[in-house]
């Protein structure tokens, strides 16, 4: 059994995808925080959401994602909608224009 599924919010798919993307013991993700795992996520899995992000910081705290303080919750959130709208920017970027030229 992997070590970070004994922590809250963490099952067996988070745990592996953290593993896949080389966290793969508590004290490695906790080193890396919550944002930067998330990032690494992102990586490999397009559709990682907000709530993967809050459970990621709730594991790190060692308690539910739903009891993270509201202040934690909009610093992530923050952050969370920062890298959708890189995301987006960079879409943009690389989308082909109706003469097949990029944009």
């Amino acid at each position: 059994m992997h070590e970070l599924s004994n922590l809250p919010n963490l099952g067996k798919v988070l745990s592996e995808q953290l593993e896949m993307v080389d966290i793969k013991t508590i004290s490695d993700f906790k080193t890396i925080g919550s944002e930067k795992a998330f990032l690494r996520i992102k990586t490999i899995d397009n559709t990682a959401c907000l709530n993967k992000l809050y459970a990621l910081e709730g594991a790190i705290q060692n308690i539910r994602w739903h009891k993270l303080p509201k202040i934690r919750k909009d610093e992530l959130k923050d952050y969370y909608r920062m890298i959708e709208n890189s995301n987006l920017k960079l879409k943009r970027i690389n989308q082909k224009d109706d003469h097949g030229k990029y944009s």
